[in-house]
């Protein structure tokens, strides 16, 4: 297999889409949009259309042994894959297709694809692609959460976002990433700014003391009755991971 191509700017998105005029999308604004332009990642387009079969260019063909929907060829994207380049080290390079059937994005997971020195994203359409291209690639399926889009695009720009802005740089303030949702585990306790009266409620106290280590305890505990209630998932795996007992009865 070819090796991806060697980066010309930073951290590297490749996109195998129909749909190349997608992005960047949401992605061009804001930090990432301003991280783009500085060189701190770099976003590379390859059109599947172009790798159409035929004068029509199709992408696409009816489901072996029936059903509704057209399926990607497995032909069509495999020449879109060694266009944008087929890596033989996955951990430097992966390559993910956007699939509601995949793994669940998490933070640990984006952290582990910041590391990397780019990622080629592939974006389904219709009823799929093919398995056997999957296959043949070993490649990672990842899903942004259990429901169903249209289109691997927007479900890639998730993905190319929260991994983009764990890149060195990007934020400005290292610190940022640190100390937010699903950094340690947990979810993030409240925020609160100015003005300390807002229609009646008021900035929690302990939060204005200037004590830091009450603040400290504040916002683990609130962390920890956040998770408990909203994320019971995360809260199991996060005791387990302290030998704490998730059913323990006691203030948080």
């Amino acid at each position: 297999m070819e090796e991806a191509p060697q980066k010309t700017a930073g951290w590297t998105a490749k996109i195998v889409t129909l749909f190349p005029e997608a992005f960047p999308g949401v992605l061009g604004l804001s930090l990432t949009g301003k991280a783009l332009e500085e060189g701190l990642w770099a976003l590379d387009t390859i059109d599947l259309r172009t790798f159409g079969i035929g004068r029509h260019r199709n992408v696409d063909d009816t489901p072996a042994g029936g059903g509704a929907g057209m399926v990607l060829r497995a032909d069509v994207v495999a020449a879109a894959l060694s266009a944008a380049g087929m890596p033989e080290d996955r951990a430097d390079w992966p390559v993910i297709y956007m699939s509601p059937r995949g793994r669940p994005l998490t933070q640990a997971m984006a952290h582990r694809f910041s590391q990397a020195r780019g990622m080629t994203i592939l974006c389904g359409r219709f009823e799929g692609v093919d398995e056997r291209v999957l296959q043949e690639y070993g490649i990672e399926e990842v899903s942004i959460g259990d429901f169903v889009l249209t289109g691997g695009e927007i479900a890639a720009q998730v993905l190319i976002d929260a991994t983009v802005r764990l890149i060195p740089r990007v934020l400005g303030n290292q610190a940022s990433t640190e100390e937010e949702s699903f950094s340690d585990g947990l979810l993030e306790h409240p925020q609160y700014t100015r003005p300390a009266l807002w229609q009646g409620r008021a900035i929690p106290e302990v939060l204005q003391s200037g004590h830091h280590a009450k603040i400290e305890a504040w916002k683990r505990a609130e962390a920890e009755r956040l998770t408990k209630e909203r994320r019971p998932d995360l809260w199991r795996a996060w005791c387990a991971a302290h030998n704490r007992d998730p059913d323990e009865d006691r203030e948080l």
